[in-house]
């Protein structure tokens, strides 16, 4: 392939998100003009798919070896994603139940359906690298948001003042923009250090893993009970106590909604940071990677014995 061929290659993420955008934009202003209820499922799932497609396409070019195809990528994420939120949903509606540690069960669970469903579908894999377990574990993880994304989506449609496109299209747009550091980039931590340990023909589960994987869960964890801490540090610091909405549910005062939200993204970019300079650290290992382990080894043919 030509220098030319090359670059045109590894731009195809960015056309990728550039058209899917101006889809999801003309499907949000027609649906708007229009009210056609047909078109809520095309603006559920081009909002849902756009940014996880995007960053594995982004991922997939910068593949190790050969042994990740683009069947393999499409099956990882499709059937990887679907398996993590069955699994999930299966798990957490039998298992869980309202406590103090309700977050960090959540976490457990999902990273743990996640890198499971990730061992299955790459356990014939004959190559194992740290890049290419970051690439495919990205892969299921963002699989993984995108079905969720969908079903976020789709639930904030249905609101007691009836149906709500503004919600829904809030809903994509915030998801989308945290996807790169949810499901995906936790995954893909994981996902790479599954490879690291693992030979050719099967996956190591070492000490170093469990706690690599802990540690994910933990981050996991965090994010999804940030509200909650930022409500506890608001209350705090400006010395208010807390109010409950119609269902019940504790909200902010409407006098420091300014610090709530800011103390809950600041939160929520510290485990970002965390999470990516985590992955930027495996990322600058697997680069100190023998190249043997790319290699996929000789077959010995059955007529003489030899390889």
């Amino acid at each position: 392939m030509t220098t030319v061929g090359r670059r045109q290659h590894r731009r195809t993420w960015a056309r990728i998100f550039v058209i899917g955008l101006l889809l999801w934009v003309l499907s949000v202003v027609v649906t708007y003009a229009t009210g056609n209820p047909n078109l809520l499922p095309t603006l559920v799932l081009l909002g849902s798919f756009l940014v996880p497609v995007t960053f594995v396409a982004w991922a997939f070019e910068r593949r190790d070896s050969g042994e990740i195809t683009a069947e393999l990528v499409f099956r990882t994420f499709l059937v990887g994603g679907v398996l993590g939120v069955l699994g999930a949903s299966v798990l957490e509606t039998y298992l869980l139940y309202p406590s103090t540690w309700l977050y960090l069960w959540v976490g457990l669970i999902e990273e743990a359906v996640k890198l499971v469903a990730l061992a299955l579908l790459t356990r014939g894999l004959a190559v194992k690298s740290m890049r290419d377990g970051i690439i495919l574990g990205a892969t299921v993880g963002f699989g993984f948001s995108a079905f969720e994304s969908a079903g976020y989506a789709l639930t904030s449609l249905f609101t007691t003042r009836g149906l709500s496109l503004t919600d829904l299209v809030t809903t994509e747009l915030l998801r989308g923009l945290l996807a790169p550091v949810g499901h995906g980039l936790w995954t893909a931590i994981l996902g790479g250090l599954l490879f690291a340990w693992s030979t050719r023909e099967h996956f190591v589960l070492s000490l170093r893993l469990a706690l690599a994987f802990l540690g994910v869960a933990l981050l996991h964890a965090l994010w999804d009970s940030m509200s909650a801490i930022a409500l506890v540090i608001t209350l705090v610091l400006t010395g208010q106590v807390a109010q409950f909405d119609p269902r019940g549910l504790v909200v902010p005062p409407a006098d420091v909604t300014t610090v709530y939200t800011v103390t809950t993204w600041t939160g929520q970019g510290m485990i970002a940071l965390v999470g990516v300079l985590w992955l930027l650290v495996l990322l600058r290992r697997s680069r100190r990677e023998p190249r043997w382990r790319y290699r996929v080894p000789a077959t010995r043919t059955p007529a003489t014995g030899r390889y």
